[in-house]
């Protein structure tokens, strides 16, 4: 079993990047700009947008956060996005999610300039990825393939199981790994709560990639022997073990699960690290106006 370390390779990237921003920086170019809103105070928010600040810093960019408390209108946030796509100083930008349930998160995610969505969730940016066009691709799928590429896990034919169905992993990653690409050029099976017989479908994987949001659900006895398990799962669980009364768990059961698996990816560690460093990537593609010219 061979652990696949998200940190080490995404402090790599971001040296790989600080070096292309300095020879940026050189050439009298432009410094990528970055620009973050949050709504409210919700602690994994706080917590994710204040590793995307830090991670600006660590690769030389500019980096603005825009703050509201959770009584914000639909329509003041809806200006402020408009603001953002129109200043030229501003290279991506993101709204935190999940936003306060009065706010429409389609109608924030649609008013983005799809030219400075960095977050790759504008449905221009998700059907230009779905037909393999140029475009933003979403951070956590983003991380996902690089973590594959670096390690040089064989994707081809092989069969993906993708559980879970969401906008932001489950259906990208699922379309990513059945592309003409490397990686990619995988079989996709993608399994979720309707989906009769899972323990069954996921036997058969060469590759799982857990992304439920369910802690602690994929087992050793849904794992043949030399899987590689790709673990997206983040539940806060509480815990009396921690200052901060929770721990991070994901959806494998990683004690039983990691000795059946050719590679994994542990929680916290794996995952989380790729999907901030994608986002860096993205905003020095927008920066550099590499995708829209």
């Amino acid at each position: 079993m061979q652990l696949i370390d998200g940190k080490a390779i995404s402090d790599r990237i971001k040296q790989e990047i600080a070096c292309e921003v300095e020879k940026i920086k050189a050439e009298g170019g432009k410094i990528p700009h970055l620009a973050a809103i949050l709504v409210g105070h919700d602690g994994g928010s706080e917590t994710y947008v204040a590793n995307k600040v830090k991670a600006c810093e660590q690769c030389g960019f500019k980096s603005t956060l825009i703050r509201y408390e959770t009584d914000v209108t639909e329509n003041e946030l809806l200006a402020r996005v408009e603001e953002l796509n129109r200043d030229e100083d501003i290279d991506g930008f993101i709204v935190q999610l999940p936003l306060p349930g009065h706010i429409s998160e389609q109608k924030v995610i649609e008013a983005i300039d799809y030219r400075k969505d960095v977050d790759g969730f504008h449905p221009v940016n998700v059907g230009r990825m779905n037909i393999g066009l140029p475009c933003f691709v979403s951070a956590t799928p983003a991380g996902i393939l690089e973590l594959l590429k670096r390690y040089d896990i064989n994707t081809k034919g092989k069969h993906c199981v993708v559980l879970g169905r969401s906008n932001i992993v489950g259906k990208p990653v699922a379309a990513l790994m059945m592309q003409k690409a490397v990686p990619g050029n995988a079989t996709v099976t993608v399994c979720h709560s309707a989906t009769p017989d899972i323990k069954d479908i996921c036997r058969s994987a060469d590759i799982i990639i857990a992304a439920l949001g369910s802690p602690h659900f994929v087992t050793a006895d849904m794992v043949r022997d030399g899987a590689v398990v790709i673990d997206v799962g983040t539940t806060r669980v509480p815990s009396d073990k921690t200052k901060s009364g929770f721990k991070l768990t994901g959806d494998v059961k990683f004690d039983e699960v990691a000795s059946k698996c050719s590679y994994i990816t542990p929680v916290p560690g794996g995952v989380g690290p790729m999907t901030i460093v994608s986002l860096m990537r993205n905003t020095l593609l927008a920066g550099k106006k590499e995708i829209y010219k």
